[in-house]
């Protein structure tokens, strides 16, 4: 199956280009063609100069596609941070594609493009580019003809021959300007050149962009010509929005333009599940995007070929959990399940054996086996676990054992874990059947200031670094709590001020999460004890081990050495106002 990876960028400060619609259309051809099995197409949208990077590292495509805007001998347009323009140049592109010796073609549907396609192509066989401005609509027809001809088994040379053919057939004038760069004819091939009056009267084109200078223009008008007009003064910005509103619950989708990275966290992961007996262990906070990291994890193991199975332990029935065999009868078919094999437990959980080793022996004679790829496990919420000696002990030091097979045993070398929780592990686990000190480590941090920024400006809100700052303060960077935030204030719901004033109110957008922490809060004695120390001083204070740690796997407090502090304002006012606690 060749991959084809489409990479569109549309910088906020270039006018909208129909990206999605040539996406759209590139997809639903593919679909009807009877090599669909063939092909998988895989998106990538607003990309910047690491996505490229990380989408090609990632993916392994034969064919790649951008679509966008192209500056001559400056660059392609691709985004920064902010969402603006950034030019890649051609020498950089060229240096890139050389790494890879996978891609078979690349077409470049932007403007003057032919200076990037001319080299890409010193390492690529097979390359178009665009002589001169494409209009949108050339550009889509080109693409869905291209993309035709490939899923009817044509050859990239006879594609790139459909391709204008159909601009022609449309009675577009522009079917001389995609150019052919191809080693298997030995020469660049070139359509007939329209005449220059066509050329002259084309309009909606995705025009050559250009760099601004400092009193030029931050943005490309409808006619996608630079011209000059006056800078605008940065609080005149709007930002737009990087896709529609997302409501802030829950995992954040994998193609959301709300998740933010936490470097080098995501490239840590994706580089440790694709070792052997890898295991990953995720550890913070609720609603700090643990859930949203395993599936990103999952995906990235799923994109290498891998298998991938998922389990949420908060969907385990009561009665199990304190049964160990039926609890790990329910784990292997879970897992089966998730795999779409048929479930087998009544033939291999038989005889005398204890139930963990039941348990191997259905993974190493049966599922594992089944599977020619390596399998990566995602085990999410096993703090339900902790609360159940009976089985926590036995069902750790099994993952635990599994882990230290696979230092040796093929079969088990195929099994990749990502065990995902919330609290601090207390149960008492000897230290060599554990599997919470042993493979990769994370702890989800909060984001910072420049996370924060970037994130108001996916939101469409252009703010001061005073705001951005003001926010961090009230929610301390909380992935949730400034998510909630953006999404009120984006909608048009609240100002930041109002926000300000009824955050840690009942009235306010937090009720329910601050409801959830007190309670559980008013539950524990010594906890409760604990924070209400903390929050009775105006300087970090030293609370014990325990309690410090169980405060901050709620989220509560942050740690500042061996001591900790509220996490942010919010906490502080809230729960002072409702604990009685002045300070």
């Amino acid at each position: 199956m060749k991959k084809i990876l489409i990479l569109s960028a549309n910088p906020t400060n270039t006018n909208k280009l129909r990206l999605d619609e040539e996406v759209r259309e590139i997809q639903a051809g593919m679909e009807r063609s009877r090599s669909r099995d063939q092909f998988e197409i895989i998106c990538k949208w607003a990309v910047r100069s690491n996505d490229l990077r990380r989408a090609l590292l990632d993916h392994k495509p034969e064919i790649v596609h951008f679509s966008g805007h192209g500056a001559g001998s400056q660059g392609l347009a691709l985004e920064n941070n902010s969402g603006q323009m950034q030019l890649v140049k051609s020498k950089t592109l060229a240096g890139l594609f050389e790494l890879f010796d996978s891609i078979e073609c690349v077409l470049l549907n932007a403007c003057y493009s032919e200076a990037q396609a001319e080299a890409i192509y010193q390492h690529v066989d097979c390359v178009i580019g665009m002589n001169r401005a494409i209009g949108d609509r050339a550009a889509i027809e080109f693409a869905v003809a291209f993309y035709d001809a490939l899923g009817a088994d044509r050859s990239y040379e006879d594609a790139y021959k459909f391709g204008c053919l159909n601009i022609d057939l449309e009675g577009i004038p522009e079917s001389s300007t995609p150019v052919l760069k191809s080693k298997k004819n030995g020469k660049t091939t070139r359509q007939q050149q329209p005449k220059q009056d066509e050329v002259e009267n084309l309009r909606s084109n995705r025009e050559a962009v250009r760099v601004p200078q400092e009193d030029e223009v931050q943005d490309i008008p409808e006619s996608r010509e630079a011209v000059r007009v006056p800078k605008p003064k940065p609080e005149e910005i709007i930002y737009k929005l990087a896709s529609p509103l997302e409501q802030p619950e829950g995992q954040i989708p994998l193609e959301s333009a709300y998740y933010i990275d936490r470097p080098p966290i995501e490239m840590d992961c994706y580089e440790a599940i694709v070792k052997p007996g890898a295991l990953i262990r995720v550890k913070a906070p609720r609603q700090m995007g643990k859930s949203s990291l395993m599936t990103r994890i999952l995906d990235h193991a799923s994109k290498e070929s891998y298998k991938t199975a998922f389990v949420n332990f908060q969907s385990v029935d009561a009665e199990l959990l304190g049964n160990l065999d039926l609890f790990l009868q329910w784990f292997a078919a879970s897992i089966t399940d998730a795999l779409n094999l048929p479930e087998k437990l009544e033939e291999h959980w038989k005889g005398v054996l204890g139930s963990k080793n039941k348990c191997t022996n259905y993974f190493q004679r049966y599922l594992l086996p089944s599977i020619d790829t390596p399998v990566a496990l995602g085990l999410d919420e096993v703090d339900e676990v902790f609360m159940h000696p009976a089985i926590a002990n036995d069902f750790f030091g099994l993952l635990r054992a599994w882990h230290e097979r696979a230092k040796n045993d093929p079969v088990w070398k195929k099994l990749r874990l990502i065990i995902v929780h919330s609290q601090e592990v207390y149960i008492p686990l000897n230290i060599n059947q554990s599997p919470f000190n042993v493979g990769l480590p994370i702890e989800l941090p909060d984001l910072n200031h420049a996370q924060v920024q970037e994130l108001t400006q996916r939101h469409g809100l252009n703010w001061t670094e005073e705001q951005v700052e003001q926010l961090m303060t009230l929610v301390g960077g909380h992935p949730y709590l400034t998510r909630v935030a953006l999404y009120q204030i984006a909608r048009g719901r609240m100002t930041l001020e109002k926000l300000q004033q009824i955050a840690p109110t009942e009235e306010g957008p937090y009720s329910d999460h601050l409801r959830r922490h007190l309670l559980n809060l008013q539950e524990n004695a010594q906890l409760l004890a604990a924070f209400k120390r903390v929050l009775s001083v105006d300087c970090p204070v030293d609370v014990g081990t325990a309690e410090a740690f169980k405060l901050r796997s709620m989220g509560l407090v942050k740690f500042q050495g061996n001591e900790v502090m509220p996490l942010c304002e919010l906490y502080c006012e809230y729960f002072g106002d409702r604990l009685g606690i002045k300070n």
